[in-house]
Protein backbone atom coordinates (compact mmCIF):
# COMPACT_ATOMS: atom_id res chain seq x y z
CA UNK A 1 0.00 0.00 0.00
CA UNK A 2 0.95 3.63 -0.81
CA UNK A 3 0.53 4.14 3.13
CA UNK A 4 3.54 2.13 4.05
CA UNK A 5 5.81 4.29 2.12
CA UNK A 6 4.59 7.72 3.30
CA UNK A 7 6.49 9.37 5.82
CA UNK A 8 4.39 10.59 8.64
CA UNK A 9 5.53 14.30 7.67
CA UNK A 10 3.86 13.93 4.63
CA UNK A 11 0.98 12.74 5.13
CA UNK A 12 0.59 15.61 7.93
CA UNK A 13 0.74 18.02 5.21
CA UNK A 14 -1.57 16.27 2.54
CA UNK A 15 -4.26 16.66 5.40
CA UNK A 16 -3.23 19.88 6.25
CA UNK A 17 -3.45 20.94 2.67
CA UNK A 18 -7.12 19.66 2.61
CA UNK A 19 -8.65 20.71 5.81
CA UNK A 20 -6.67 23.88 6.59
CA UNK A 21 -5.80 25.32 3.45
CA UNK A 22 -9.10 23.97 1.44
CA UNK A 23 -7.52 22.59 -1.59
CA UNK A 24 -9.97 20.32 -2.89
CA UNK A 25 -7.56 19.32 -6.03
CA UNK A 26 -5.52 15.99 -5.20
CA UNK A 27 -3.41 16.53 -8.03
CA UNK A 28 -2.55 19.95 -7.34
CA UNK A 29 -2.03 18.36 -3.10
CA UNK A 30 0.33 15.53 -5.12
CA UNK A 31 2.07 18.17 -7.32
CA UNK A 32 2.59 20.52 -4.00
CA UNK A 33 4.37 17.43 -1.99
CA UNK A 34 5.88 15.72 -4.72
CA UNK A 35 4.05 12.56 -4.11
CA UNK A 36 1.37 10.27 -6.46
CA UNK A 37 -2.49 11.22 -6.67
CA UNK A 38 -3.06 7.91 -5.90
CA UNK A 39 -1.25 8.09 -2.64
CA UNK A 40 -3.17 11.59 -2.02
CA UNK A 41 -6.53 9.93 -2.27
CA UNK A 42 -5.96 7.29 -0.56
CA UNK A 43 -5.04 8.59 2.81
CA UNK A 44 -8.05 11.73 2.00
CA UNK A 45 -10.59 8.01 2.14
CA UNK A 46 -8.92 7.47 5.15
CA UNK A 47 -9.40 10.52 6.53
CA UNK A 48 -13.21 10.14 5.56
CA UNK A 49 -13.47 7.19 7.14
CA UNK A 50 -12.41 8.26 10.51
CA UNK A 51 -14.79 11.20 10.00
CA UNK A 52 -12.34 13.93 9.92
CA UNK A 53 -13.66 17.07 8.57
CA UNK A 54 -11.62 19.68 10.28
CA UNK A 55 -7.55 20.19 10.43
CA UNK A 56 -8.36 21.27 13.95
CA UNK A 57 -9.24 17.97 14.94
CA UNK A 58 -5.68 16.60 13.71
CA UNK A 59 -3.10 19.14 14.44
CA UNK A 60 -2.88 18.69 17.90
CA UNK A 61 -2.11 14.69 17.84
CA UNK A 62 1.12 13.16 17.23
CA UNK A 63 2.20 11.19 15.04
CA UNK A 64 1.03 7.94 16.79
CA UNK A 65 -2.32 9.20 17.83
CA UNK A 66 -2.87 10.42 13.98
CA UNK A 67 -1.65 6.46 12.59
CA UNK A 68 -4.50 5.30 15.88
CA UNK A 69 -7.01 7.81 14.32
CA UNK A 70 -6.60 7.40 10.58
CA UNK A 71 -6.25 3.12 11.71
CA UNK A 72 -2.52 3.03 10.34
CA UNK A 73 -1.17 1.84 13.25
CA UNK A 74 -0.47 -1.71 12.11
CA UNK A 75 0.33 -0.88 8.31
CA UNK A 76 2.65 2.02 9.13
CA UNK A 77 6.02 2.94 10.62
CA UNK A 78 8.50 5.44 10.26
CA UNK A 79 11.44 2.90 11.28
CA UNK A 80 11.95 -0.45 11.62
CA UNK A 81 12.57 -1.09 15.31
CA UNK A 82 15.71 -2.47 16.70
CA UNK A 83 15.16 -6.45 17.17
CA UNK A 84 18.67 -7.12 18.30
CA UNK A 85 20.49 -5.88 21.47
CA UNK A 86 22.38 -2.67 21.34
CA UNK A 87 24.70 -0.47 23.25
CA UNK A 88 23.99 2.64 25.05
CA UNK A 89 24.51 5.15 22.40
CA UNK A 90 25.41 7.75 25.23
CA UNK A 91 28.61 5.69 26.13
CA UNK A 92 29.47 5.58 22.49
CA UNK A 93 29.37 9.05 21.45
CA UNK A 94 31.31 9.81 24.28
CA UNK A 95 33.83 7.30 23.49
CA UNK A 96 33.77 8.98 19.83
CA UNK A 97 35.15 12.32 21.45
CA UNK A 98 38.67 10.30 21.82
CA UNK A 99 40.41 11.41 18.56
CA UNK A 100 42.14 7.52 18.34
CA UNK A 101 38.74 5.83 18.87
CA UNK A 102 36.34 5.18 15.81
CA UNK A 103 32.82 3.74 15.41
CA UNK A 104 34.06 1.12 13.69
CA UNK A 105 36.57 -0.18 16.37
CA UNK A 106 33.31 0.62 18.56
CA UNK A 107 30.98 -2.41 16.68
CA UNK A 108 33.62 -4.87 16.48
CA UNK A 109 33.96 -4.76 20.40
CA UNK A 110 30.05 -4.61 20.35
CA UNK A 111 30.56 -7.58 18.31
CA UNK A 112 32.45 -9.36 20.58
CA UNK A 113 30.24 -9.04 23.22
CA UNK A 114 27.40 -9.71 21.26
CA UNK A 115 27.88 -12.18 18.43
CA UNK A 116 24.57 -12.53 16.69
CA UNK A 117 24.41 -8.39 16.57
CA UNK A 118 23.84 -6.28 14.10
CA UNK A 119 25.87 -5.82 10.96
CA UNK A 120 28.31 -2.34 10.54
CA UNK A 121 25.87 -0.74 8.60
CA UNK A 122 23.21 -1.01 10.29
CA UNK A 123 25.11 -0.38 13.87
CA UNK A 124 25.93 2.83 12.37
CA UNK A 125 22.46 3.56 10.96
CA UNK A 126 20.88 3.03 14.28
CA UNK A 127 23.92 5.52 15.96
CA UNK A 128 22.86 7.86 13.12
CA UNK A 129 18.90 8.17 14.00
CA UNK A 130 20.02 8.75 18.02
CA UNK A 131 22.38 10.49 17.10
CA UNK A 132 20.09 13.36 14.75
CA UNK A 133 17.46 13.27 18.32
CA UNK A 134 20.43 15.46 20.01
CA UNK A 135 20.19 19.34 20.29
CA UNK A 136 22.49 20.83 17.50
CA UNK A 137 25.60 21.53 19.78
CA UNK A 138 25.14 18.15 21.59
CA UNK A 139 25.58 16.14 17.96
CA UNK A 140 28.46 17.53 17.50
CA UNK A 141 31.56 15.73 18.53
CA UNK A 142 34.27 17.99 20.09
CA UNK A 143 37.65 16.16 21.09
CA UNK A 144 37.94 16.81 25.12
CA UNK A 145 39.91 19.95 26.15
CA UNK A 146 40.39 20.92 23.03
CA UNK A 147 37.88 23.74 22.17
CA UNK A 148 36.79 26.67 24.28
CA UNK A 149 33.78 29.12 22.60
CA UNK A 150 33.47 32.66 23.85
CA UNK A 151 31.19 35.30 23.50
CA UNK A 152 29.21 38.11 24.26
CA UNK A 153 26.05 39.41 25.02
CA UNK A 154 23.79 42.27 26.71
CA UNK A 155 23.79 41.85 29.91
CA UNK A 156 22.28 43.07 33.62
CA UNK A 157 22.02 46.76 33.92
CA UNK A 158 23.18 48.94 37.29
CA UNK A 159 21.10 51.72 38.83
CA UNK A 160 22.67 54.28 40.35
CA UNK A 161 21.94 54.49 44.16
CA UNK A 162 21.04 58.12 43.65
CA UNK A 163 19.59 58.72 40.28
CA UNK A 164 17.94 55.70 39.82
CA UNK A 165 19.62 56.00 36.07
CA UNK A 166 20.86 52.29 34.67
CA UNK A 167 23.42 51.70 32.76
CA UNK A 168 23.71 48.36 30.52
CA UNK A 169 26.60 46.37 31.18
CA UNK A 170 28.32 43.03 28.85
CA UNK A 171 27.87 39.30 29.84
CA UNK A 172 30.57 37.38 28.81
CA UNK A 173 30.03 33.37 28.09
CA UNK A 174 32.32 31.09 27.53
CA UNK A 175 31.82 26.70 27.16
CA UNK A 176 34.07 24.00 26.47
CA UNK A 177 33.43 21.94 23.44
CA UNK A 178 32.74 18.12 24.73
CA UNK A 179 30.97 19.16 28.00
CA UNK A 180 29.16 22.89 27.16
CA UNK A 181 30.47 23.76 31.10
CA UNK A 182 29.54 27.34 31.20
CA UNK A 183 31.61 30.27 32.29
CA UNK A 184 30.24 34.33 32.54
CA UNK A 185 30.77 37.26 34.20
CA UNK A 186 29.24 40.39 33.76
CA UNK A 187 31.94 43.36 32.06
CA UNK A 188 31.19 47.05 31.75
CA UNK A 189 32.08 46.98 27.96
CA UNK A 190 33.70 45.33 25.70
CA UNK A 191 37.15 46.37 25.63
CA UNK A 192 40.19 45.72 25.36
CA UNK A 193 41.41 45.05 29.04
CA UNK A 194 38.27 43.82 30.11
CA UNK A 195 37.85 41.29 26.93
CA UNK A 196 41.63 40.09 28.42
CA UNK A 197 40.91 39.86 32.09
CA UNK A 198 37.00 37.48 31.49
CA UNK A 199 39.35 35.46 29.09
CA UNK A 200 41.97 35.12 31.57
CA UNK A 201 38.98 34.47 34.57
CA UNK A 202 37.51 31.83 32.33
CA UNK A 203 40.67 29.96 32.05
CA UNK A 204 40.88 30.25 35.70
CA UNK A 205 37.43 28.62 36.05
CA UNK A 206 38.12 25.65 34.00
CA UNK A 207 41.26 25.62 35.44
CA UNK A 208 43.38 24.49 32.89
CA UNK A 209 43.60 26.25 29.54
CA UNK A 210 41.83 24.28 26.42
CA UNK A 211 43.98 24.00 23.37
CA UNK A 212 42.02 26.36 21.34
CA UNK A 213 39.83 29.41 22.08
CA UNK A 214 37.50 30.71 19.42
CA UNK A 215 35.56 33.93 20.10
CA UNK A 216 33.29 35.50 17.64
CA UNK A 217 35.13 38.26 15.64
CA UNK A 218 34.70 41.38 17.63
CA UNK A 219 37.69 43.81 17.44
CA UNK A 220 38.66 43.69 21.22
CA UNK A 221 40.49 39.94 20.25
CA UNK A 222 40.45 40.30 16.51
CA UNK A 223 42.43 43.69 14.74
CA UNK A 224 41.21 42.19 10.93
CA UNK A 225 38.53 39.63 10.80
CA UNK A 226 39.37 37.30 7.77
CA UNK A 227 37.58 34.10 6.53
CA UNK A 228 41.23 32.38 6.22
CA UNK A 229 43.70 34.11 8.39
CA UNK A 230 42.20 36.69 10.71
CA UNK A 231 44.61 39.09 12.38
CA UNK A 232 44.55 38.54 16.02
CA UNK A 233 45.06 42.22 18.80
CA UNK A 234 48.74 41.85 19.85
CA UNK A 235 47.99 42.11 23.50
CA UNK A 236 45.03 39.00 23.21
CA UNK A 237 47.58 37.14 20.86
CA UNK A 238 50.23 37.65 23.84
CA UNK A 239 47.77 36.44 26.39
CA UNK A 240 47.45 33.59 24.69
CA UNK A 241 51.18 32.97 24.37
CA UNK A 242 51.58 33.07 27.84
CA UNK A 243 48.94 30.34 28.41
CA UNK A 244 50.02 27.74 25.45
CA UNK A 245 46.82 27.92 23.70
CA UNK A 246 45.35 29.77 20.07
CA UNK A 247 43.35 31.66 18.90
CA UNK A 248 40.78 30.66 16.19
CA UNK A 249 38.03 32.88 15.40
CA UNK A 250 35.07 31.31 14.14
CA UNK A 251 34.31 32.23 10.56
CA UNK A 252 32.05 35.23 9.91
CA UNK A 253 29.28 34.20 8.74
CA UNK A 254 29.16 30.67 9.94
CA UNK A 255 26.86 30.09 12.79
CA UNK A 256 27.82 26.48 13.32
CA UNK A 257 31.48 27.47 14.05
CA UNK A 258 30.25 28.95 17.58
CA UNK A 259 27.09 26.62 17.77
CA UNK A 260 28.53 25.43 21.38
CA UNK A 261 28.62 29.71 22.19
CA UNK A 262 25.73 30.81 20.95
CA UNK A 263 23.95 27.90 22.89
CA UNK A 264 25.86 28.98 26.34
CA UNK A 265 24.53 32.51 25.37
CA UNK A 266 21.15 31.30 25.35
CA UNK A 267 21.51 29.33 28.46
CA UNK A 268 23.24 32.35 30.21
CA UNK A 269 20.50 34.48 29.24
CA UNK A 270 17.70 31.60 30.43
CA UNK A 271 19.50 30.82 33.64
CA UNK A 272 21.54 33.94 34.76
CA UNK A 273 19.08 37.36 32.81
CA UNK A 274 16.10 36.11 33.12
CA UNK A 275 16.41 34.67 36.56
CA UNK A 276 18.20 37.83 38.07
CA UNK A 277 16.11 40.64 36.21
CA UNK A 278 13.80 41.26 39.03
CA UNK A 279 16.77 42.16 40.93
CA UNK A 280 18.39 45.31 41.53
CA UNK A 281 22.55 45.53 41.62
CA UNK A 282 24.57 48.69 42.47
CA UNK A 283 27.66 47.55 41.16
CA UNK A 284 29.22 44.89 39.09
CA UNK A 285 30.80 42.68 42.06
CA UNK A 286 26.91 42.39 43.07
CA UNK A 287 26.01 40.89 39.91
CA UNK A 288 29.28 38.78 39.26
CA UNK A 289 29.02 37.60 43.30
CA UNK A 290 25.05 36.58 42.19
CA UNK A 291 26.28 34.99 39.14
CA UNK A 292 29.17 32.88 40.84
CA UNK A 293 27.38 31.81 43.90
CA UNK A 294 23.42 31.48 42.27
CA UNK A 295 23.53 30.67 38.94
CA UNK A 296 26.28 28.99 37.74
CA UNK A 297 26.04 26.41 40.10
CA UNK A 298 22.29 25.46 39.17
CA UNK A 299 23.04 26.21 35.51
CA UNK A 300 26.39 23.84 35.43
CA UNK A 301 24.76 21.15 38.16
CA UNK A 302 21.29 20.54 36.04
CA UNK A 303 21.13 17.79 34.14
CA UNK A 304 20.93 18.04 30.10
CA UNK A 305 18.01 16.86 28.36
CA UNK A 306 18.92 13.85 25.95
CA UNK A 307 22.51 13.23 28.00
CA UNK A 308 21.14 12.25 31.58
CA UNK A 309 24.01 13.95 32.52
CA UNK A 310 25.09 17.61 34.08
CA UNK A 311 27.58 19.75 32.40
CA UNK A 312 29.77 19.80 35.86
CA UNK A 313 29.60 15.77 35.15
CA UNK A 314 31.08 15.62 31.67
CA UNK A 315 33.30 18.37 32.11
CA UNK A 316 35.20 16.23 35.32
CA UNK A 317 35.07 13.29 33.08
CA UNK A 318 35.47 14.48 29.69
CA UNK A 319 37.29 17.74 29.58
CA UNK A 320 38.96 18.35 32.43
CA UNK A 321 41.62 15.67 32.13
CA UNK A 322 42.60 16.93 28.50
CA UNK A 323 43.35 20.65 29.96
CA UNK A 324 46.76 21.69 29.57
CA UNK A 325 47.92 23.07 33.26
CA UNK A 326 47.75 26.79 34.02
CA UNK A 327 50.96 28.93 33.93
CA UNK A 328 52.17 29.47 37.59
CA UNK A 329 52.21 33.02 37.11
CA UNK A 330 48.81 34.80 35.56
CA UNK A 331 49.26 36.89 32.48
CA UNK A 332 49.93 40.51 33.25
CA UNK A 333 47.98 42.99 31.31
CA UNK A 334 49.85 44.94 28.49
CA UNK A 335 48.80 46.88 25.75
CA UNK A 336 50.89 47.44 22.73
CA UNK A 337 51.32 50.36 20.45
CA UNK A 338 53.34 51.17 17.03
CA UNK A 339 55.69 54.30 17.87
CA UNK A 340 58.33 55.74 16.18
CA UNK A 341 61.68 56.90 17.58
CA UNK A 342 62.16 60.97 17.49
CA UNK A 343 65.59 62.95 16.57
CA UNK A 344 66.23 63.13 20.16
CA UNK A 345 66.19 59.47 20.21
CA UNK A 346 62.83 59.42 22.61
CA UNK A 347 59.31 57.71 21.89
CA UNK A 348 56.30 59.25 23.28
CA UNK A 349 54.05 57.11 25.10
CA UNK A 350 51.24 58.12 27.59
CA UNK A 351 52.64 61.71 27.50
CA UNK A 352 56.06 60.67 28.85
CA UNK A 353 59.50 60.60 26.88
CA UNK A 354 61.49 56.94 26.70
CA UNK A 355 64.91 56.44 24.88
CA UNK A 356 65.43 53.92 23.04
CA UNK A 357 69.00 52.92 21.07
CA UNK A 358 69.95 56.63 18.73
CA UNK A 359 70.93 53.93 16.29
CA UNK A 360 66.98 53.11 15.71
CA UNK A 361 66.22 56.88 14.66
CA UNK A 362 62.90 57.37 12.41
CA UNK A 363 62.61 53.24 12.67
CA UNK A 364 59.28 51.90 13.71
CA UNK A 365 59.24 50.20 16.84
CA UNK A 366 56.74 48.83 18.74
CA UNK A 367 56.08 49.87 22.72
CA UNK A 368 54.66 47.34 25.11
CA UNK A 369 53.24 49.11 28.43
CA UNK A 370 52.43 47.24 31.42
CA UNK A 371 51.06 49.19 34.80
CA UNK A 372 54.99 49.02 35.86
CA UNK A 373 56.59 49.07 32.74
CA UNK A 374 57.36 49.88 28.91
CA UNK A 375 59.18 48.03 27.02
CA UNK A 376 60.61 49.07 23.61
CA UNK A 377 61.12 46.23 20.82
CA UNK A 378 62.54 46.11 17.15
CA UNK A 379 61.60 43.65 14.81
CA UNK A 380 60.55 41.25 17.84
CA UNK A 381 63.43 42.16 20.30
CA UNK A 382 63.21 43.81 23.30
CA UNK A 383 65.96 46.79 22.85
CA UNK A 384 64.73 49.17 26.03
CA UNK A 385 63.12 48.63 29.47
CA UNK A 386 61.95 51.25 31.36
CA UNK A 387 59.88 52.00 34.36
CA UNK A 388 56.50 53.66 33.96
CA UNK A 389 56.41 57.09 34.91
CA UNK A 390 53.18 59.44 35.38
CA UNK A 391 55.09 62.57 34.64
CA UNK A 392 53.54 64.02 31.84
CA UNK A 393 55.63 65.44 28.92
CA UNK A 394 58.94 63.89 30.89
CA UNK A 395 61.87 61.96 30.21
CA UNK A 396 62.89 58.90 31.22
CA UNK A 397 66.84 58.30 29.57
CA UNK A 398 69.15 55.60 29.82
CA UNK A 399 72.96 56.43 28.92
CA UNK A 400 73.83 53.36 26.64
CA UNK A 401 71.21 55.06 24.26
CA UNK A 402 72.72 58.16 23.85
CA UNK A 403 75.32 59.15 21.43
CA UNK A 404 78.65 59.19 22.58
CA UNK A 405 79.14 63.09 22.59
CA UNK A 406 75.64 63.64 24.30
CA UNK A 407 76.77 60.48 27.24
CA UNK A 408 80.00 62.46 27.69
CA UNK A 409 77.58 65.89 28.52
CA UNK A 410 74.76 63.78 30.20
CA UNK A 411 77.65 62.43 32.94
CA UNK A 412 78.47 66.08 33.79
CA UNK A 413 76.51 67.72 36.67
CA UNK A 414 77.25 71.72 38.22
CA UNK A 415 78.71 70.11 41.05
CA UNK A 416 80.83 67.47 39.62
CA UNK A 417 82.52 70.09 37.41
CA UNK A 418 83.03 72.28 39.99
CA UNK A 419 84.70 69.46 41.70
CA UNK A 420 87.29 68.86 38.92
CA UNK A 421 88.16 72.80 38.41
CA UNK A 422 88.86 72.59 42.05
CA UNK A 423 91.20 70.14 40.98
CA UNK A 424 92.89 72.32 38.66
CA UNK A 425 93.33 75.69 40.11
CA UNK A 426 91.88 78.58 41.41
CA UNK A 427 91.42 80.67 38.58
CA UNK A 428 89.82 77.54 36.62
CA UNK A 429 87.23 76.77 39.16
CA UNK A 430 86.41 80.78 39.49
CA UNK A 431 86.04 80.65 35.63
CA UNK A 432 83.55 77.86 35.96
CA UNK A 433 81.61 79.29 38.67
CA UNK A 434 81.43 82.68 36.21
CA UNK A 435 80.35 80.47 33.48
CA UNK A 436 77.44 78.93 35.71
CA UNK A 437 76.77 81.86 37.18
CA UNK A 438 76.52 83.96 34.01
CA UNK A 439 73.66 81.67 32.11
CA UNK A 440 69.89 81.50 33.72
CA UNK A 441 70.18 77.74 33.28
CA UNK A 442 73.11 75.73 35.04
CA UNK A 443 72.91 73.55 32.03
CA UNK A 444 73.46 75.77 29.44
CA UNK A 445 76.88 76.34 30.70
CA UNK A 446 77.66 72.55 31.00
CA UNK A 447 78.96 72.50 26.96
CA UNK A 448 81.62 75.28 27.70
CA UNK A 449 82.69 73.86 31.02
CA UNK A 450 83.07 70.21 29.53
CA UNK A 451 85.03 72.12 26.85
CA UNK A 452 87.64 73.09 29.64
CA UNK A 453 88.40 69.60 30.65
CA UNK A 454 88.83 68.54 27.03
CA UNK A 455 91.53 71.29 27.05
CA UNK A 456 93.39 70.43 29.98
CA UNK A 457 93.32 66.83 28.51
CA UNK A 458 95.24 68.32 25.33
CA UNK A 459 97.35 71.30 27.21
CA UNK A 460 97.53 70.23 31.00
CA UNK A 461 96.30 71.22 33.79
CA UNK A 462 98.91 74.01 34.57
CA UNK A 463 98.52 75.63 31.22
CA UNK A 464 94.82 75.38 31.68
CA UNK A 465 95.24 76.90 34.89
CA UNK A 466 97.94 80.16 33.67
CA UNK A 467 95.60 80.56 30.94
CA UNK A 468 92.38 81.19 33.24
CA UNK A 469 94.26 83.34 35.62
CA UNK A 470 94.92 85.57 32.17
CA UNK A 471 91.64 85.63 31.45
CA UNK A 472 89.94 86.32 34.86
CA UNK A 473 93.08 89.77 34.44
CA UNK A 474 91.18 90.69 30.86
CA UNK A 475 87.73 90.28 32.13
CA UNK A 476 87.35 87.74 29.54
CA UNK A 477 86.36 83.91 31.40
CA UNK A 478 84.98 82.24 28.36
CA UNK A 479 85.86 79.09 26.91
CA UNK A 480 87.20 80.58 23.30
CA UNK A 481 89.43 83.08 25.19
CA UNK A 482 91.11 80.39 26.98
CA UNK A 483 91.55 78.47 24.49
CA UNK A 484 93.02 81.34 21.99
CA UNK A 485 95.44 81.71 24.61
CA UNK A 486 96.42 77.90 24.44
CA UNK A 487 96.41 78.02 20.86
CA UNK A 488 99.06 80.69 20.33
CA UNK A 489 100.96 79.89 23.66
CA UNK A 490 100.05 83.24 25.28
CA UNK A 491 99.25 82.12 29.06
CA UNK A 492 102.61 83.03 29.59
CA UNK A 493 102.78 86.47 28.48
CA UNK A 494 103.46 89.37 31.45
CA UNK A 495 100.27 91.71 31.19
CA UNK A 496 102.94 94.56 32.53
CA UNK A 497 105.55 93.79 29.75
CA UNK A 498 105.47 96.17 26.47
CA UNK A 499 104.84 93.82 23.86
CA UNK A 500 103.19 95.01 21.03
CA UNK A 501 101.74 91.66 19.01
CA UNK A 502 101.06 90.04 22.02
CA UNK A 503 99.35 92.60 23.93
CA UNK A 504 97.14 93.82 20.82
CA UNK A 505 96.29 89.64 20.58
CA UNK A 506 95.14 90.10 24.25
CA UNK A 507 93.30 92.87 23.44
CA UNK A 508 91.33 91.54 20.61
CA UNK A 509 90.73 88.04 22.96
CA UNK A 510 89.37 90.70 25.65
CA UNK A 511 86.88 92.72 23.25
CA UNK A 512 86.07 89.69 21.14
CA UNK A 513 82.18 89.59 22.77
CA UNK A 514 82.60 93.06 22.77
CA UNK A 515 79.88 94.77 20.35
CA UNK A 516 80.88 98.08 19.31
CA UNK A 517 78.68 101.10 18.64
CA UNK A 518 78.79 100.15 14.93
CA UNK A 519 76.98 97.41 15.33
CA UNK A 520 73.75 98.55 16.10
CA UNK A 521 73.90 100.95 12.85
Amino acid sequence: MAAERLDMGKLRQILRLRYFAGIESSRTIAKSLRCGKTTVNEYLAKAREAGITRWEELDPLDHNELRKRLGLELTFETHKQPSKPLPDWMTIHEELRNRDVTLALLWTEYRDEHPDGYQYTQFAEYYRRWRGKLALVMRQTHPPGKKGFIDFCDGIPITDRNTGEKTPTQLFVGAMGASSYTFARATHSQKLPEWVDVNKKFLEFLGGVPAILVPDNLKSGVKSPCRYEPEINATYEEMAEHYGTAIIPARVRHPRDKAIAENAVLQAQRWIIAVLRKRTFYNLAEINHAIETECLPKLNNKPMRGYGKSRRELFLTIDKPALKPLPQTPYEYAEWKKVRLGLDYHIRYDDHFYSAPYQLYREELMARATIRTLEIFFKGKRVASHLRSSVKFGKTTLKEHMPSHHRAYAEWTPERIMNWASTVGQSVAKVVDKMLEERAHPEQAYQAAIGLIKLADIYGKDRVEKAATKALMIASPRFKTIKTMLQNKMEEVDLNTPTVEPDGQLLLIAQENVRGGGYYH
